[in-house]
């Protein structure tokens, strides 16, 4: 498992191929980063940026227990709360991945949204260009107390 604070590079093998372990921390890396730019007011937003982090066979079920398409995601992604410019943020943490296997990724973190929490999971597949999009993803509440 690799966290955020865990993203050392590694050092080419004799005849420069990557080692399985630089590898994987790139996968880790490419797949944080898109679910951070998915965190992003700017980018939830905007259709044209969301649309290039979900890939065309995106589902989720919400911390609501709402399941969501693709479609539906980026139908109504621009009117949540936490897409407007002045709106309330979205607080992560405990971002951790792992290498499923070549081109999938799976990565979990909590989130603090309004004073809820949730613990979320989200799997990143790489397309045929090498570009990281969220495949899946589930949020489930945390209870207070």
């Amino acid at each position: 498992m690799i966290d955020t604070a865990d993203t050392a590079d590694t050092p080419d093998g004799a005849d420069g191929a990557r080692s399985s372990g630089e590898a994987e921390v790139l996968a880790v890396e490419g797949a944080i980063a898109g679910e951070l730019r998915l965190l992003e007011p700017a980018v939830r937003s905007s259709g044209t940026e969301a649309r290039k982090l979900f890939d065309p066979e995106f589902t989720e079920v919400g911390s609501s227990g709402r399941r969501w398409t693709y479609e539906e995601m980026l139908a109504e992604l621009p009117g949540f709360d936490d897409a407007q410019p002045d709106g309330p943020r979205i607080e992560a943490s405990a971002m951790r991945g792992v290498l499923l296997a070549p081109g999938l990724v799976h990565l979990t973190y909590e989130t603090v949204f309004e004073g809820r929490r949730a613990r979320r999971s989200s799997l990143w597949r790489q397309d045929e260009n090498g570009a990281w999009r969220m495949y899946y993803h589930q949020g489930t509440p945390v209870p207070e107390g």
